[in-house]
């Protein structure tokens, strides 16, 4: 069974798509599988058209690419989920409580990566190695504030906004690949 990363925002219109199509690439390496879904999607939806031109950018074709709401089985499959909010982690929490240690936002889980001690893969999954030294590690550590943790959501605003995100995304994913690296 691969190991799979789940992306969630709250519509998997611009926030979860963007994050799924930059990792895809950066965890391909590691041989990890990438989805995303939204907390309050409309399953079918098309990516927000900013959102298309990042991850198309990337190299891949988004044109198939469709919003799918979340459900507890996206939840229950996934090795490790990152939300773009501490509200859309809640929900995932509330759906599914036995994915509660493996869910975190992007953001505190890349903070956590970056301070967690380098696991050992015992299963031989170097990503479940990680998500098991970033909860050890957000037993340590002292709370962010919540704006450090949350994801900000570019819908409204312009293409720059959408890059910002964008960039945000692949910041935060660099301590995860990082982890995961001294895991496998």
């Amino acid at each position: 069974m691969v190991d799979e990363v789940l992306f969630v925002c709250h519509a998997n219109l611009c926030r979860s798509p963007m994050a799924e199509y930059i990792a895809r690439p950066l965890f391909a390496e590691h041989a990890l599988s990438v989805a995303s879904a939204g907390t309050d999607a409309l399953d079918g939806a098309g990516m927000h058209p900013y959102a298309v031109e990042v991850a198309a950018g990337t190299g891949a074709d988004p044109a198939a690419f469709r919003a799918r709401r979340l459900r507890p089985e996206h939840l229950t499959g996934a090795t490790l989920v990152l939300t773009a909010t501490r509200r859309q982690r809640s929900v995932c929490t509330s759906l599914a409580p036995a994915a509660l240690h493996r869910t975190f936002t992007l953001r505190q889980f890349a903070r956590l990566a970056a301070e967690a001690e380098a696991p050992a893969a015992r299963d031989g999954s170097p990503l479940r190695a990680a998500v098991q030294a970033a909860a050890l590690a957000r037993g340590r550590l002292q709370p962010a504030a919540p704006e450090a943790d949350d994801l900000r959501d570019p819908i409204g605003g312009s293409p720059a906004d959408f890059r910002r995100c964008a960039e945000e995304i692949e910041r935060s994913i660099r301590p995860v690949l990082a982890l995961i690296g001294t895991a496998g």
